[in-house]
């Protein structure tokens, strides 16, 4: 009888396990990069909300001391409108635009002032919508309650004949007709209220 030799096992090669390269320096820097991203971030908002609102100025326009173009036009309310109605009392034509945040800014201040000087004799009102949709800039009159005639201006014609390169531009002008102050920023009331104490002591 045969004796077999049981068969020599060879043992099974192991191969190493694949080892994962460590996370864990990755990992921090993204979480410190998300947070100087995110630092950053919140001193801008910061910044943006302490900063204070823009200011109106009087700035120089070659139209001034010279006879105001015309204004004429269909409102928002869609009525007719001619700027040579009101002459003979002052009037603050004011270019405004739904999407501008000086205007924004501006609007309660403007109905105050129309409010403090309503009446026949007081100072006349008149808005231009500036490179906006009609639709728009009516929902904004109404925000505020302004009540003044605002003419649409849909071929920037208006504005270019006032010399107008963006919202919110004003103008003072005097009874007769002549412009007395052109007005770059928003206005407050008892800014627009000084300009046109100033404008009144020059006419007369």
């Amino acid at each position: 009888m045969t004796t077999q030799t049981p068969a020599t096992q060879t043992p099974a090669t192991q191969t190493p396990a694949t080892q994962t390269p460590a996370k864990g320096p990755k990992r921090h820097s993204a979480r410190w990069i998300a947070l100087s991203v995110l630092v950053v971030a919140g001193a801008l908002v910061a910044l943006l909300a302490t900063r204070p609102p823009a200011a109106a100025t009087e700035v120089y326009s070659p139209l001034v001391g010279h006879q105001a173009p015309p204004i004429v036009g269909t409102t928002l309310t869609g009525k007719s409108f001619t700027l040579a109605s009101l002459k003979g009392r002052w009037v603050v034509v004011n270019f405004f635009a739904s999407w501008c945040p000086p205007c924004q800014q501006e609007e309660p201040d403007l109905v105050a002032f129309a409010f403090a000087n309503r009446g026949p004799r007081g100072v006349a009102l008149v808005g231009v919508v500036f490179d906006d949709t009609a639709g728009n800039a009516r929902r904004f009159v109404a925000t505020d309650g302004a009540t003044w005639p605002s003419v649409v201006d849909p071929h920037g014609q208006i504005a270019l004949d006032y010399g107008v390169r963006g919202p919110p531009e004003t103008f003072v002008i005097a009874p007769s007709g002549v412009i007395g102050a052109h007005i770059d920023g928003p206005v407050s009331a008892s800014y627009l209220g000084g300009v046109i104490a100033r404008a009144k002591a020059v006419d007369t």
